[in-house]
């Protein structure tokens, strides 16, 4: 497996693991589960260290989309971008779950505004997600690229 193999792997990983943990602590939230609850915050924290997976192998992705035929380097270089702006995100939701974790544990009078902290955060981190699948789908797929869009006569 190459470079670009692993990261192809490890990329999704990033993006579903805070879907999956706004669904959780959402059904924490209204079931008044702080069980629920502290497994939304672990989902969040085991996302965030799926994104140094995913940044670990984009060096070595970017090695091989590089040498292909219709990729330029501006494509990379904006996914690169907006991956570390959402690695950036994804750590401090991560740090934040850990706090989460820690009031709801300490039973703390504010542990219901660190949820809704939490999940208004996560939906953040989701919209940076969407950008940057978007802008590594546009490495490669020129169907998705806005700028090759062909207006409709």
């Amino acid at each position: 497996m190459n470079g670009a193999h692993w990261h192809l792997v490890v990329n999704h990983l990033p993006i579903v693991f805070p879907v999956a943990g706004l669904v959780v602590i959402l059904t924490g939230f209204i079931s008044k589960s702080e069980a629920v609850k502290r497994t939304a915050y672990l989902i969040f924290i085991i996302g965030a260290l799926s994104v140094l997976a995913a940044m670990a192998t984009g060096d070595g992705a970017e090695e091989v989309a590089e040498k292909i035929s219709g990729v330029t380097k501006d494509y990379i270089e904006r996914h690169e971008e907006t991956a570390e702006t959402f690695a950036l995100l994804s750590y401090i939701l991560g740090g934040f779950s850990i706090f989460g974790l820690w009031s709801s544990f300490k039973q703390k009078s504010f542990n219901m505004i660190v949820t809704g902290i939490t999940v208004i955060f996560a939906l953040v981190v989701l919209f940076f997600a969407k950008q940057t699948g978007t802008t590594g789908g546009e490495i490669r797929h020129n169907e998705i690229r806005t700028d090759s869009l062909v207006s409709p006569e």
